[in-house]
């Protein structure tokens, strides 16, 4: 169904609603409704018409609000309305369209707007026991010497319960761990030794890197992108660059394009193996894990000698690549890759004989198709549970289009089916670095780049699923607005459904197998 016939039947469906339809590139649009008609809209495109809801841009200008609802699928839709702006009041779509409660809570928290039908809003980034409620931080007149100066403790916060039954009780989890792991807090109510709610309190970090980005120029903002999560730091950078090549109306050279895809799986590769090495840790078999570990350092190895950062830090930038990589180096990196793989198969299959592993992760932190697809679900994580959204297929970028792969996908929705899906896709990111280095041709890896005022919407597959950036230039080549749309930001919304009714032992492996970035969510 194309745009024209699905506009068709919406102004069919909702006389009067639609007000105006912009056309943008890959057949998507961008669809004007009335506040009053938002719900139906929304509810309808995502229950009826199947399309993944990714997220929720909002914009204060100098007179209004302009809130973006962004849907995805075969098109990309951006359900666009607005208000005055002193009328800071919205129409709620979370009960229709639940993977969008978390959205709705954060501008709410950011910008202090009101979401009418909103079971629960305020002390979500900003908590209550930290923050006082109205800061308000992404606002255009927001001082953080004053907001900073009137923090104080709330020292009669106390957690939300929902058990009342005798002998109920919180078991809290961090925010503070030993290692390198990041802080979140986890409650988990329970009665006994089964997890009734589990409830993660994240936002401890939260650094306002939006907020940093406003006033920047395109380098500047670029340094931010690649650098609030380092661990997917290219796929980061390859979404803002490619926005920023929207509002320049360029592609990058053909050697590029291929060198970001090679570089892209190079990076998920090396991603799917630390979490692979985790659900290993979390099961308690060091040996497997370290062997894992060691196959990570390797590939970390693989990108520093490269391109001169294991991180891949600075190489991708509005245009191209910073610098060129040569041929025979690129041969064997995939070369060396593939032995990965080949010994990663081997520590896989001891996995799979052990039977005191498998019995840790087989239906255990089960999620089902509908409520990965409810929840708004990402990456791996959703694609074990048989919801199979990858951007690379159904959004190609970089020139995916003409690469041969097929997407991974599970059924079962548990540990061991999120592992299948970890191991499948290194093992497929390999294959596709091999098809990048026999498709790399000649010539050079950068474009000049002047981007123009307005605005752009770009995504990537990432790591932990798909990602968007949402910016907005001045005539003056600076950042308005910069927003992006984090697939941890959506899967941490979504975890606690692996978790409820399963062991506390059980609660360590299905945190790993979900493979969550607590510094990608709390930006």
């Amino acid at each position: 169904m194309d745009i024209e016939e699905l506009m068709s039947q919406a102004r069919s469906m909702f006389p009067g609603a639609i007000e105006r339809v912009v056309h943008s590139g890959k057949g998507g649009a961008e669809i004007q409704c009335r506040r009053e008609a938002l719900q139906r809209l929304c509810d309808w495109l995502f229950n009826q018409k199947n399309y993944h809801f990714s997220g929720l841009i909002v914009e204060e200008h100098p007179h209004n609000w302009q809130l973006r609802y962004l849907f995805t699928g075969p098109e990309i839709l951006l359900v666009k309305t607005g208000a005055p702006l002193e009328e800071a009041t919205f129409p709620s779509i979370s009960e229709a369209v639940h993977a969008a409660d978390w959205h709705e809570r954060e501008a709410e928290d950011l910008y202090g707007l009101t979401f009418e039908g909103h079971p629960l809003l305020g002390d979500f980034i900003l908590h209550d026991n930290a923050w006082q409620e109205g800061i308000a931080p992404m606002r255009n007149g927001f001082n953080p010497e004053v907001a900073l100066a009137n923090r104080l403790p709330n020292r009669e916060w106390r957690p939300r319960r929902i058990l009342t039954a005798p002998g109920a009780f919180i078991m809290p989890i961090g925010p503070v761990f030993g290692g390198a792991t990041e802080s979140v807090h986890f409650q988990l109510e329970t009665t006994g030794e089964e997890v009734i709610r589990a409830f993660p309190r994240l936002f401890f970090k939260y650094r306002g890197v939006e907020k940093l980005a406003e006033g920047r120029k395109i380098d500047e903002a670029l340094l931010l992108a690649e650098r609030f999560a380092g661990n997917t730091a290219f796929a980061h950078a390859l979404a803002f660059c490619l926005a920023v090549e929207q509002l320049a109306d360029i592609k990058a050279p053909g050697r590029a394009r291929i060198l970001r895809i090679f570089f892209a799986e190079l990076e998920r590769l090396r991603h799917h193996l630390g979490v692979i090495a985790g659900i290993c840790n979390s099961t308690g078999l060091v040996v497997a894990a370290s062997q894992v570990a060691i196959l990570e350092e390797e590939a970390l190895r693989l990108a520093g000698g490269l391109a001169g950062h294991r991180y891949l830090f600075g190489l991708t930038v509005p245009g191209g690549l910073s610098l060129d990589m040569n041929d025979q180096a690129c041969r064997e990196v995939a070369v060396n890759a593939q032995d990965i793989i080949r010994r990663l198969d081997g520590i896989k299959n001891t996995l799979i004989n052990t039977s005191s592993f498998m019995d840790r992760l087989e239906e255990v932190g089960m999620v089902t198709r509908d409520q990965a697809r409810g929840f708004g679900l990402a990456g791996p994580v959703a694609r074990a549970s048989d919801y199979c959204n990858d951007l690379r297929r159904i959004q190609p970028y970089s020139g995916y289009e003409s690469f041969d792969f097929k997407v991974p996908c599970e059924t079962e929705g548990d540990g061991y089916a999120r592992l299948r899906l970890f191991l499948a896709e290194a093992a497929q990111s390999a294959r596709i670095m091999e098809q990048a280095v026999a498709a790399l041709p000649p010539g050079a890896v950068f474009a000049p780049c002047e981007a123009t005022a307005g605005q752009a919407l770009a995504g990537v597959e990432a790591p932990c699923g798909g990602m968007w950036n949402w910016l907005r230039l001045d005539e003056y080549g600076t950042l308005e607005r910069y927003h992006f749309l984090t697939p941890s930001f959506s899967n941490w919304h979504g975890f606690h459904l692996a978790v409820e009714y399963f062991t506390f032992q059980d609660f360590p492996i299905i945190l790993a197998t979900f493979g969550l970035s607590v510094a990608e969510n709390d930006r």
